[in-house]
């Protein structure tokens, strides 16, 4: 086993403990070592995201993407660091890269799915959510995030179906629906106290 190999798995083991400014530490001597190292590349922008640290994340997305154009997880979490540093649009731009040559990575439609959200745009949002449904029928998460499209679209009879059906699967949706203000407008609807009983 070669010494970069040994680094890569000391870096790992410690991304793994959540250690993550050691694992960077040790992902910079990888990159110094061998600026070509995908893994490391990939892994120091992974952990940069884990510790909040977004926009050192793109950074070293970016610098991958300079050497691998076309490599799908650093768009992805290229996408997802962005995302959450409400870069929407760009993280929009960036999900239609890659949906325009594999449109039904599931990954890319959920990210798709919460950023419109995001953008207020509820009825495209709706329309992904419908899509990933067909493939994965019983995703709670997803059937989830349709209910909160359909209250924010004020298709309350829809929602209540759609977070009846999420609860089915699991009772997390019950408790983050009591969480989420969207649904404090159906308080008095009779179907909506019954789901939450």
């Amino acid at each position: 086993m070669s010494h970069l190999d040994d680094l890569l798995k000391s870096a790992n083991r410690l991304f793994l403990k959540k250690q993550f400014v050691d694992a960077i530490s040790i992902y910079k001597k990888i990159i110094d070592l061998d600026p070509n190292n995908l893994t490391a590349i990939n892994n120091i922008g992974y952990a940069l995201s884990k510790s909040k640290n977004y926009q050192n994340a793109v950074s070293y997305y970016d610098y991958g993407l300079q050497k691998y154009p076309n490599e799908k997880t650093l768009l992805i979490n290229k996408i997802s660091a962005s995302r959450k540093m409400t870069m929407l649009n760009y993280a929009l731009d960036n999900c239609n890269t890659i949906l325009s040559k594999s449109p039904n990575d599931l990954i890319v439609l959920y990210h798709k799915l919460r950023i419109l959200y995001a953008l207020k745009k509820y009825e495209q949002s709706l329309e992904i959510c419908n899509k990933i449904l067909v493939l994965y029928p019983n995703n709670g998460d997803i059937l989830f995030d349709k209910a909160c499209n359909l209250i924010s679209l004020d298709k309350n009879e829809e929602c209540l179906k759609s977070l009846n059906d999420a609860i089915k699967i699991s009772n997390k949706f019950k408790l983050k629906t009591k969480k989420n203000k969207l649904f404090k407008k159906l308080e008095k609807n009779d179907t909506f106290m019954n789901l939450m009983a």
